[in-house]
């Protein structure tokens, strides 16, 4: 005998010949449980993986860690390294939606070698303009719009759909996520190069 289970029609029933009680017993211990829909069947990751993914990808990304204190390192006061992280902030929640939202699509092969040069730029910058406090903000903003893209690279493989409403709140917690990691390695970084700057070394050599 053959049955088609829906969740509609759960149940069969299988009629037995009164004489096999062998196949009798054998069907009395089986369970027949209908299959589940797709969306129950795997349920969707919420606010906090995707939270946990943002805080994951901006620690374990040393690329970005690596271009944010770049920019830091020749700035001499609190307001202003503040200023630098909130215009990097901006710039790539920006590029990070439009990518994550399929609206701005660029291929890695051009945007990981576009961050790998942006931290070139900005050490080379500390070299020779080590002073120069104002082009921090706009290389912040304009390399932070690249980096962005690197950062919709993690979500996108999650598979996450991309459009509608089912977007609105995977990118928010995973932005958030980048943000509190981000905020999270600063918090470390900004004292210990207030604190380094009043060693003469490390203002000469540093």
């Amino acid at each position: 005998a053959a049955a088609l289970l829906t969740r509609e029609h759960c149940r069969v029933s299988i009629p037995l010949d009164a004489g096999d009680s062998n196949l009798a017993a054998a069907i009395n211990t089986m369970q027949l449980i209908a299959p589940t829909a797709p969306s129950e069947a795997r349920s969707r990751p919420g606010f906090r993986a995707f939270f946990e993914l943002g805080v994951e990808h901006i620690l374990t990304g040393f690329d970005h860690l690596l271009f944010l204190g770049a920019l830091l390192v020749c700035v001499r006061r609190i307001g202003p390294m503040l200023a630098v992280i909130t215009c990097f902030t901006l710039a790539h929640s920006v590029t990070l939606a439009l990518a994550a939202m399929e609206l701005v699509n660029v291929s890695s092969r051009i945007i990981e070698p576009l961050i790998a040069a942006s931290i070139i730029v900005v050490g080379v910058e500390n070299l020779i303009r080590r002073d120069a406090q104002r082009d921090r903000y706009f290389m912040a903003g304009g390399f932070g719009l690249i980096h962005g893209f690197g950062f919709a690279s993690a979500l996108h493989e999650t598979g996450l759909g991309r459009t509608g409403s089912e977007i609105v709140l995977p990118l928010f917690s995973f932005n958030l996520g980048v943000e509190a990691g981000q905020l999270a390695v600063a918090a470390l970084v900004v004292p210990l190069l207030l604190w380094a700057r009043q060693l003469p070394k490390f203002a000469r050599f540093g």
